[in-house]
């Protein structure tokens, strides 16, 4: 059966008050590689329907919610039937609300699309010529690259008929290299990452990335020890990206409501029309940027206090989160939107930070330092205080001194504490804002724009022996 039969057989067998019906059409390719050779490869196909009853009642609207993999044209019925009786199983739905309404959209009839083996035509080769002339300095590359297309259908009993295609690909390489006077690869002792996510892998480009693996590990020949301490400390865009998806993953309006986070007002309430910064920055959404282009409407698998599956279809706008400083959105269900008191506005899968008026790159804010540190890339994020976002973390791949505009070594590695709320008020320096892709989040969340940053206090709590 098609995508488009299964969500409609699936409504045909619906027995309750009302249904919702997605399947995911997936198709993956992946490369794999270290020392300089590539390891493994793969094309995947998966699909996952899931099915959402909703059971009307003198107390409420109760909805059952269950997902199924590789699921046969005989198996719809018992699925549907298993989600009616959760949906009878489970109180009212404190998140229901009437399900959106619609038609077919234009493209509904069309296949899901597809990626292959094929996507490396051209990337494969370049990183052959990486590999060999890695091999020829004694370095050495390590990593990862994914190609997928995931096709979402989205039918409901009211009529409501979507289909949203999304192309992903994302890559990331690490690069280490020996010691001098030591060409063996278990004796690297610097290490540098890079990556890029991208629509199409044709849009990687595999010199760039590895020139400046090169120019990374350059500048590790010379290495310098610090203590802990606050720095002078640039953030390039991939590790403001590390942070600032943390900032929206936690910007749901009902943690905010009910008191749990850092967008959260003293006494009661949001602080939705707070200044969270002096400076003139913007936090945002778009489905329909160039180059981040995602779903223009709510597909909601599962309920949450971020998401409601009663939402799907909801139709999805440029958000700003942030604006000029002031904290101006949330992340809001329908229902959180009436708890609250604000518009609705749902999650949107990509996200843009820009700084009004700053311009140039990470380079042209190393040419301004006098004496710093320049982070490349972070991990293990993990929030200590929810009431400030206080996260900490680990430094990874490549910290490098900066000196009268020049990087002069490479750095040993740091446990930080930071805000990244707070540091949006702080950073002294920005850059022009670009597309980047996140170390730590990127495989879940690629799609982000970001500038570099200057914060001249950035916190490394202690040293870290991690490499």
């Amino acid at each position: 059966m098609t995508p488009q039969q299964i969500v409609e057989r699936c409504l045909e067998l619906s027995r309750t008050d009302g249904m919702l019906a997605l399947v995911d059409e997936s198709f993956t390719a992946n490369l794999r590689w270290a020392n300089n050779a590539l390891t493994t490869n793969g094309v995947m196909q998966e699909r996952l329907v899931t099915v959402v009853a909703l059971v009307g009642g003198s107390t409420g609207t109760a909805s059952g919610v269950v997902s199924r993999s590789a699921v046969t044209d005989d198996a719809l019925e018992p699925l549907v039937r298993t989600a009616e009786q959760a949906a009878r199983d489970n109180g009212p739905a404190e998140d229901a609300q009437p399900l959106i309404a619609g038609e077919a959209a234009a493209d509904w009839a069309a296949e899901p699309g597809r990626t292959s083996a094929a996507a490396f035509a051209t990337l494969a080769p370049a990183l052959g010529e990486a590999f060999a002339t890695n091999s020829e300095r004694r370095n050495f590359l390590y990593g990862y690259v994914e190609h997928e297309v995931r096709t979402t259908y989205l039918g409901s009993s009211t009529g409501l008929r979507l289909r949203h295609e999304q192309p992903t690909g994302h890559i990331g390489i690490t690069g280490k290299s020996s010691r001098p006077g030591d060409p063996s690869a278990d004796a690297g002792n610097a290490s540098a990452w890079v990556g890029q996510s991208c629509r199409e892998l044709a849009d990687i480009d595999i010199a760039g990335l590895d020139a400046e693996l090169q120019r990374r590990l350059a500048w590790a020949r010379r290495s310098v020890e610090l203590p802990a301490g606050r720095y002078d400390t640039l953030l390039p865009p991939t590790a403001v990206a590390d942070l600032m998806i943390y900032a929206y993953w936690t910007m749901g309006a009902r943690d905010a409501y009910d008191g749990r986070s850092v967008y959260a007002r003293p006494g009661a309430g949001t602080r939705v029309g707070e200044k969270l910064s002096a400076q003139p920055v913007t936090l945002w959404s778009d489905p329909s940027f160039p180059g981040l282009e995602c779903a223009p409407a709510a597909l909601a698998r599962a309920s949450s206090a971020e998401q409601s599956v009663f939402d799907n279809g909801l139709p999805l706008r440029r958000t700003a989160w942030i604006e000029d400083g002031q904290l101006s959105s949330l992340l809001q269900t329908r229902h959180s939107a009436q708890l609250t008191g604000l518009p609705v506005t749902p999650a949107v899968d990509n996200l843009g930070l820009t700084v009004d008026g700053a311009t140039g790159s990470t380079d042209d804010l190393v040419r301004d330092m006098e004496r710093g540190l320049l982070l490349t890339c972070l991990w293990y994020i993990r929030a200590v205080d929810p009431q400030t976002l206080l996260l900490t973390g680990l430094t990874r791949d490549g910290v490098y001194l900066v000196e009268n505009g020049e990087v002069t070594g490479a750095v040993n590695n740091f446990r930080f504490n930071e805000s990244p709320v707070a540091l949006l008020d702080r950073f002294s320096h920005a850059g022009a804002t670009v597309p980047t892709f996140s170390r730590e989040w990127g495989d879940y969340f690629p799609r982000t724009a970001m500038p570099a940053l200057r914060v001249p206090d950035f916190n490394m709590s202690s040293v870290s022996q991690a490499s």
